[in-house]
């Protein structure tokens, strides 16, 4: 039971930095490898509110979650509209995104190492026990878990119920189709990367409650990030909540029954498990 309310907890904050991948990747087209490093820019976002002002994290993400929509509208409006405007093909556009947004990724970590430097950061917010099932959990954990459910559901409720987020749905569709009905493609793109990178930045700011880090650890955020995607299906935002779960479960089963340094190869023999067994992932269709 420890192992499952845990990597519940685990899963639940891993939600939003795997759904604002999966909407720069599955309506935007984008597979960005920045990913992590914008989610560690919204910890660093918390940190700086919760140490320089002693302000509470979750009113940080009044300012967080604005700034890093600006940030990533501009990124796709300045940096990547060349390259979707340029590619003959979604593999072209895929190759060149990879690409560019490896540099990006690298010019973020050197800005971060500058301004916070190298060393590791925490804080102790709502550090304290709450017993649930008779076991200890951290509070800071429980709200993080908590916030991330209000931000996820209240994100698939605007895909699902607006104009706005039916056209994201239709662009990560078909986007030919999709403006031949007088969506405006580049428009919506842009849109569902600047909301992306939010959603990403909210969830680090979440994370940052209960997890150490430093100005280099997103790549393993982008990872996980990546491998939740591919294991919930391109565009499945169902999938994506289902297979950052299923992540959450298998390190914390990992890092409670073998060792906490084996979850990043837990998470990968999963990874390669679903791509032998299901290459278009859980909820993905075969094309």
């Amino acid at each position: 039971m420890d192992i499952l309310i845990g990597g519940i907890l685990l899963g639940g904050t891993y939600v939003l930095m795997a759904l604002g991948l999966q909407l720069q990747y599955g309506v935007a087209r984008i597979m960005n490898l920045a990913n992590g490093e914008i989610l560690v820019a919204g910890a660093f976002g918390a940190f700086w509110f919760y140490s320089g002002f002693q302000a509470n994290p979750f009113l940080a993400l009044i300012v967080i979650v604005p700034l890093a929509f600006i940030l990533n509208w501009g990124i796709y409006r300045y940096l990547l509209s060349p390259l979707v405007r340029r590619a003959k093909s979604r593999g072209q556009l895929e190759v060149d995104s990879i690409l560019a947004t490896f540099g990006l990724s690298f010019i973020f970590v050197g800005l971060m190492l500058a301004v916070f430097g190298g060393e590791y950061f925490s804080y102790g917010y709502l550090e304290r026990a709450v017993i649930v099932l008779e076991q200890p959990y951290g509070l800071n954990r429980i709200a993080a878990f908590c916030a991330s459910a209000a931000l996820c559901i209240a994100l698939v409720l605007w895909l699902n119920h607006t104009r706005s987020g039916l056209a994201l749905r239709a662009v990560a569709v078909n986007p030919t189709a999709a403006s031949l009905v007088a969506i405006k493609v580049a428009r919506t793109s842009a849109l569902a990367f600047a909301i992306g990178g939010a959603v990403t930045a909210s969830g680090g700011a979440l994370l940052s409650m209960f997890l150490t880090f430093d100005a280099s650890i997103g790549v393993i955020f982008t990872l996980k990030a990546l491998i939740i995607v591919i294991l919930g299906g391109v565009g499945e935002i169902r999938g994506t909540i289902v297979a950052a779960f299923m992540l959450g479960l298998a390190e914390t089963a990992v890092a409670s029954l073998i060792d906490p340094g084996l979850t990043l190869a837990a998470a990968y023999l999963l990874f390669i498990v679903i791509l032998l067994v299901r290459p278009q992932g859980l909820f993905g269709s075969r094309s």
